[in-house]
């Protein structure tokens, strides 16, 4: 029997087909009323003299100007789309000839290119620093001691967010070009990263100890050197020397065209909705409806992760051609409706779930330990990212999420609540969780948009949501979220539906091959006794 399926996000039972409609249909309207009252404001407001920096000509063939206050977007896909385009493609090419000619030194050849790669655009000084930081980490290794491998890393990343550190180790970088600042942090902080789970993972090793050459290997692949995602050695180690799968080719064709319709689709819409640049001027935003604030809030959301995904996805496809299967694209905001999923970087979760959260955290059915967990997780976290007000505030408010997700599992897990929700239906439990889930919708919007956009937007949203929209804004809504919480609960439903059947059938066929091959065996026995 499928059915029912439950986990501890409330996903228990089908509702009624009907209902389920009116969800979707109150839920599209709703975003299409958001939209609309984001695409008045931008068209009204597209001369503007505080827009100026940001609202800039864009296509032609549009006839409209384009928000192009994402610096990282427009240099991805507009200012150095030439230059990355080119360094990928080289790599391209180089590692198909080595697959041809002699694929058991395709690791080696990415190293090589990757190498060269990064002494091209940033100098042979450059290259010096990286190697003394792999070299550092990899003789930490040896000692074969987690804690300290885990200091010494943390010291090291740390050296790269404190001066004077800092304009130390930038003054290795040759050149003054306008890439030249994003590509050191990147390329160190990446660097760092990657030792460090070389190292965690050289510690776990008990027979001898890794070769430097796999070091170097793993830290100079060339997608991911500057801009990730980071994969963790053991996963890169594994992958790197295996053989593509079949009709491998095809879907990373259709994954690149799908990023490629992605990218135009995004750029079109920055033509009339300039949803990045109307949250930096303050007092356009005062004279904002309510909608339009809320809207601006989810939509910046969305866009972060779209960005990541296109972003991530574009390198993931080069890294597929390399035989490699990468971090998956992080799952989207419109999916989410508890701390415990929110990540906007699949890779960075990864490491900090493996070598930190995991680590300590075990089971995560403890209070302690998981507090413990979470502050030491996130600790890295704000390390990562270079601490500051905004980043402390976002980092304590998700560590308070996260551990009162547990608390309030913990206590519904709990009498009288575990006998209230067993004498209701499962179809009544789904509903009332979905009424919870919705706050908490909100509460990770709002502690997110502070990371993403600024501490005063976040507050001006949450005032008109909670206080001057009371009751009307808030109720709304909280209903238009709560509609959108049951269709998420649905779709989990069915993924998990279709997850049950596939195992029953490999289990019935694994069941089937066995009683084939017993049957088999007892045929062979009875010829040989018969002979």
């Amino acid at each position: 029997r499928v059915l029912p399926v439950s986990d501890v996000m409330g996903v228990k039972a089908a509702l009624p087909k009907y209902e389920i409609f009116f969800y979707n249909s109150v839920l599209c309207l709703a975003m299409f009323w958001a939209a609309s009252w984001i695409f008045e404001v931008s068209s009204s407001n597209e001369n503007r003299k505080t827009f100026k920096a940001n609202v800039r000509p864009g296509w032609y063939y549009v006839g409209r100007k384009m928000d192009v206050a994402d610096y990282e977007w427009m240099m991805w896909f507009s200012t150095f789309r030439e230059h990355i385009l080119f360094a990928v493609s080289g790599h391209v090419l180089f590692a198909k000839i080595c697959s041809m000619l002699a694929p058991q030194y395709r690791s080696l050849v990415y190293m090589v290119y990757g190498f060269l790669a990064v002494w091209t655009s940033m100098g042979w000084t450059y290259v010096t620093l990286i190697l003394s930081h792999c070299i550092l980490l990899y003789s930490i290794s040896l000692v074969k001691i987690r804690w300290l491998c885990f200091v010494t890393g943390l010291c090291t990343l740390a050296t790269f967010k404190c001066e004077p550190f800092v304009s130390w180790q930038s003054g290795f970088v040759e050149g003054d070009f306008e890439l030249r600042h994003i590509l050191f942090y990147g390329g160190c902080g990446f660097t760092i990263m990657r030792c460090m789970s070389f190292a965690l993972e050289n510690c776990e090793r008990k027979d001898g100890n890794y070769n430097i050459l796999e070091l170097l290997k793993y830290n100079f692949y060339l997608p991911f050197f500057y801009f990730g995602p980071i994969m963790t050695f053991d996963k890169f180690y594994i992958q790197v020397s295996k053989i593509r799968k079949e009709r491998e080719i095809w879907n990373i064709s259709m994954q690149g065209c799908i990023h490629l319709g992605v990218i135009i689709v995004v750029d079109i819409l920055f033509h009339f909705m300039y949803i990045l640049t109307i949250p930096t001027d303050l007092k356009l935003l005062k004279h904002l409806s309510d909608w339009a604030l809320v809207g601006l809030a989810y939509f910046n959301l969305v866009y972060d992760w779209v960005k990541a995904a296109v972003m991530f996805g574009v390198i993931n496809t080069v890294s597929r051609l390399d035989h490699l299967d990468p971090p998956k694209a992080p799952k989207c905001i419109t999916m989410l409706y508890v701390f415990a999923e929110t990540h906007f970087d699949r890779g960075i979760n990864d490491w900090l779930c493996k070598y930190v959260y995991d680590h300590l955290g075990g089971k995560h059915d403890s209070v302690v330990e998981e507090l413990i967990a979470t502050l030491c997780t996130y600790g890295v976290t704000i390390l990562w990212l270079g601490p500051c007000e905004v980043v402390l505030i976002w980092a304590f408010v998700n560590c308070f999420g996260l551990n009162f997700e547990l608390w309030i599992a913990k206590l519904v897990s709990m009498e009288p609540f575990i006998s209230f929700e067993t004498a209701m239906s499962e179809a009544t439990s789904r509903r009332i969780r979905g009424i919870f889930n919705a706050f908490n919708f909100w509460n990770i919007v709002l502690f997110n948009i502070l990371a993403l956009n600024s501490l005063d937007f976040a507050k001006l949203v949450a005032k008109r949501l909670l206080l001057k929209g009371f009751p009307i804004t808030t109720i709304v809504v909280m209903f238009v979220t709560y509609c959108l919480i049951q269709v998420i609960k649905e779709r989990e439903r069915r993924q998990k539906l279709v997850k049950s059947k596939k195992k029953k059938k490999k289990k019935s066929s694994y069941a089937s091959v066995i009683q084939v091959k017993v049957t088999t065996k007892l045929t062979d026995s009875r010829k040989q006794y018969l002979f």
